[in-house]
């Protein structure tokens, strides 16, 4: 599906290179341009939005680069118009209010001390439908969400999550002999989306009603994003009655998570391993050695040879202390590849370097 979405894309970016497209593109151009002279406001720019992609759909239609299209083929420009907007407009519409920003911040610390302690029995996720590496599956293209600047495709990963909900219960059933609904899929989306705590939910699906185009928002695709926003609202006024836990525990679990929280941040935890490897220990010699022009302080050998200590060093084993050294490397590559550069494109130079 993300494939044949590239495709629409780039298509539609092909014919607005045609010069018969220059009346479309003045009209984009101009559409985008004309939003920074109105003060950001959700609800009128999503519909200033809509009515643009209405009205640009009938121009399409009777234009000549569309002549004797098809319907999918004018949806599809039309797709790819939609994605083109919505880039170059993402950072002017896309969590731009101060509400918005706490919103995201307030369900995603909600959701942190959730996912600390809640377990499926909690949402009354019947055993036969529990299956780990399928909800592993869906919090990963759930999570995915905030990769893309397009309201079609953050809509998709809303869907591949809902899809993959639907064939587990749908497997389950056959197993158990029980016809699965509504009832079984919101529990587990719930616990999905505690579990992989996607990054501005409450942005995210604001951006999608806003800003996917109406037509496209109904049907399964509508069923899903409302779902998501059920679960949303669900998880904003959660509480012990909202859940099948004892309320006692259920307080001394948030105030655990709270309090742990709290220790995180007042004592951020140091990887064990730069606390216990020496920063010698982390350079590893390999067998790519050169002869340096001007070698830093510490970088050679006894026989005067460069050798990359970090070549096959993890990013987490660097420590703080590792950093200079790293820039007096980075620096002496830099000065051997702009040096090898002017050698090697002298023409007077008869020895220069492989």
């Amino acid at each position: 599906m993300e494939a044949t979405s590239s495709l629409s894309f780039y298509d539609f970016l092909d014919r607005m290179r045609n010069p018969a497209s220059l009346d479309l593109v003045r009209s984009i151009k101009s559409f985008i341009v004309s939003f920074s002279f109105y003060t950001p406001n959700s609800e009128s720019d999503g519909k200033r939005l809509q009515e643009f992609l209405e009205t640009m759909e009938a121009t399409i239609r009777d234009h000549t680069l569309w002549a004797g299209a098809t319907e999918e083929e004018v949806d599809s420009a039309v797709e790819g118009l939609e994605k083109y907007v919505m880039t170059k407009l993402f950072s002017r519409t896309f969590a731009v209010s101060i509400e918005d920003s706490k919103a995201d911040q307030d369900i995603s610390e909600k959701i942190c001390l959730l996912r600390s302690f809640l377990k499926p029995e909690h949402l009354d996720i019947p055993p036969n439908f529990h299956n780990e590496s399928s909800w592993l599956l869906a919090q990963k293209e759930l999570q995915k969400i905030n990769a893309f600047k397009s309201p079609r495709e953050k809509l998709l990963c809303i869907m591949s999550c809902c899809r993959i909900i639907n064939n587990l219960l749908l497997n389950g059933s056959m197993s158990d002999n029980h016809v699965s609904g509504a009832d079984d899929f919101l529990p587990i989306l719930i616990y999905i989306t505690i579990k992989s705590n996607p990054p501005q939910l409450h942005s995210n699906l604001k951006f999608i009603q806003l800003y996917r185009r109406e037509s496209k928002l109904v049907s399964e695709a509508a069923y899903y994003f409302t779902n998501l926003v059920s679960v949303n609202s669900f998880i904003v006024n959660l509480d012990a009655k909202s859940l099948s836990i004892d309320e006692n525990e259920f307080h001394d679990s948030m105030q655990t998570a709270l309090a742990d929280r709290a220790a995180l941040r007042n004592n951020p935890v140091v990887p064990k391993e730069q606390t216990s490897l020496p920063s010698q220990a982390l350079k590893i010699k390999t067998n790519r050695i050169l002869t340096p022009i001007q070698s830093p302080p510490g970088s050679t050998n006894s026989n005067g040879d460069w050798e990359f200590p970090f070549m096959e060093a993890e990013a987490g084993e660097l420590t703080v202390s590792d950093v200079e050294k790293l820039l007096g490397l980075y620096k002496e590559v830099v000065r051997r590849f702009t040096r090898g550069v002017r050698i090697n494109n002298d023409p007077n130079n008869q020895n220069s370097e492989d």
